[in-house]
């Protein structure tokens, strides 16, 4: 029998983040028991909050931004690797100004707080982060994304982004009592969906099996949430919700400073050893900065975690092009959130587009379908475009309340037929602007209307990000149709410089979901699937490890 040893499961170092004071208002010290407290106001906690959510969703690090840069400076980089990083800087700089969110899924609000025990509320901190969130949500331009079940099969958007997700622990930050310390984050969609977990057993744990068993499921997130990812893999837990939500700190980077080496006692350790060769063989796969290259991840975090001897979950998780987190502390000395960067122009490179990247067609929208369809089969998968003219916006709901038009014997709308159809959902338009944030959604939610779609005559070229499945392909060879992937991430930057005009064709009720149709300008897209059955991923599938595979 072992002696007693505790230890914290993730026990963090020194936080060495860089804050900037919100208000030096609504805390104070009092003394009582012959003690004292910090006292905080629920009114700390709301401000906090609103202006964390307005700086997640227009401000990012400057060491995210930096990473980006090195793309762009890297000459290992492909030329689409380039293109990729540097519309993500311009649409940092556009997101800096305050009015564009960086991406149009402003996601859900995440907030996990540590209440020291000298820290006094009112008891109702979830309630008055919530406030927060709303106050964000309904005064600046976000999306409500936020679906209330309103029965098991019926559902209504909850028109202000809440419910939120709150958690709240009492515990001592980094020792001290009298503090509280926070993480706000803003999960979308698409990154939120790329979270995984496997639960696999003792024969995983050697470094061929485990490396051959990642390149798999790293393959398997696909481009769809916008990288170049942070990922972060966690090996082992004391149970398989653990993993996940260590995953999902870890790729947020607020588990950085635990320990790098285990110990009998049982807490968790980052693997630096593991964390380089995981981010080489990102390096390997051909993936890229979505659409071929190097840079499929910035960085890579590994954990190992202990774990029940008949249980071993691995946990996947990633933060997207829109790394949306930020971290806050409340301390006798006032409220202060972390220093994000307000200047990410600093990291743009001299170098124009046409430095950066290979030949670009230009393709005229305004052409009947056709035309366009004619255009387009004379060019290989991967090769880049720029796209001028009308689309046709939908997305989920859109594409259901069509397909039950098609059950029902009633006609492809002919603006499916005349049009390209881009997948998205625009955030709020704000005052002056054509549009608000409008990136595209991921594609393959939209996979399974393609075949009978395009054999109605509509769907023929399709625009999104994200890689699609085989069934898309075969049915874009047998009646001649094209998906053409759009830079995931770049939201800010497409609304101000590309969407030019904005207007509901059907279902205005929908929202955000609505059937929108749309101008653009020097669009930028990628040729992805083919008439011919040609597919950018199926080249990427292979394996790049040898070893120790099952």
């Amino acid at each position: 029998m072992a002696d007693f040893d505790y230890t914290d499961l993730l026990p963090l170092g020194a936080d060495e983040t860089e804050y900037r004071l919100i208000t030096a208002e609504g805390v104070r010290k009092v003394e009582a028991a012959g003690r004292t407290f910090l006292e905080v106001d629920p009114e700390a906690l709301r401000l906090l909050t609103e202006t964390a959510i307005h700086d997640i969703s227009h401000f990012l690090r400057a060491s995210h931004l930096a990473q980006l840069r090195k793309i762009v400076d890297d000459p290992e980089s492909s030329g689409n690797d380039r293109f990729v990083a540097l519309d993500l800087l311009k649409n940092a700089s556009i997101s800096a100004g305050g009015v564009l969110p960086m991406c149009q899924d402003t996601g859900t609000a995440i907030v996990m707080g540590k209440r020291g025990r000298h820290v006094l509320t009112d008891g109702q901190d979830a309630e008055h982060i919530s406030r927060g969130v709303y106050d964000a949500y309904t005064k600046l331009n976000l999306r409500y994304s936020q679906m209330a079940p309103l029965t098991m099969w019926e559902e209504k958007n909850t028109g202000n982004n809440l419910p939120a997700q709150v958690e709240l622990y009492a515990e001592d930050p980094h020792g001290h009592p009298d503090e509280y310390k926070l993480l706000f984050m803003a999960k979308g969609g698409g990154s939120a969906n790329k979270s995984f977990l496997y639960q696999e057993t003792k024969a995983v744990l050697n470094e061929k099996r485990m490396m051959a068993f990642l390149e798999e499921k790293i393959r398997s997130l696909g481009t769809a949430a916008c990288p170049p990812y942070h990922l972060a893999v966690v090996v082992g837990g004391t149970s398989a919700e653990y993993a996940l939500k260590t995953a999902k700190y870890a790729s947020a980077r607020y588990l950085d400073s635990i320990p790098t080496e285990g110990s009998p006692s049982g807490h968790g350790f980052r693997d630096l050893e593991m964390e380089a060769k995981v981010f080489e063989l990102t390096q390997k796969l051909g993936i890229g900065a979505q659409f071929g290259g190097k840079y499929f991840c910035h960085d890579v975090r590994v954990i190992r975690l202990p774990r029940h001897g008949a249980s071993c979950p691995v946990a996947i998780a990633v933060s997207c092009s829109a790394d949306r987190q930020a971290l806050a502390k409340i301390t006798p000395e006032g409220v202060f959130l972390e220093k994000l960067e307000t200047d990410p122009a600093r990291f743009l490179p001299e170098t124009t587009d046409e430095h950066l990247s290979d030949d670009v067609v230009s393709i005229d929208l305004n052409r009947p379908m056709p035309e366009i369809l004619a255009e387009l089969t004379k060019y290989p998968v991967k090769t880049r475009l720029s796209l001028t003219g009308p689309l046709v916006v939908a997305r989920d709901i859109a594409h259901a309340k069509i397909a039950e038009l098609l059950d029902n014997g009633g006609e492809m709308p002919q603006y499916l037929k005349d049009h390209a159809v881009y997948y998205a959902g625009p955030a709020k338009t704000p005052e002056g602007y054509a549009s608000g944030s409008f990136g595209p959604t991921t594609a393959g939610r939209m996979d399974s209307y393609v075949e009978r779609f395009q054999a109605a005559g509509g769907s023929m070229v399709m625009l999104a990000k994200g890689n699609r499945s085989k069934q898309v392909t075969e049915a874009c060879q047998k009646y001649g149709g094209f998906y053409l992937g759009s830079i995931g991430g770049p939201a800010a930057r497409l609304a101000q410089d590309c969407i030019k005009k904005v207007e509901v064709l059907e279902y205005p009720e929908l929202g955000m979901e609505a059937v929108w149709k749309i101008e653009v300008v020097d669009f930028p897209a990628f040729i992805v699937v083919d008439d011919k059955g040609d597919d950018f991923f199926t080249d990427k599938t292979g394996p790049v490890l040898t070893i120790g595979r099952r």
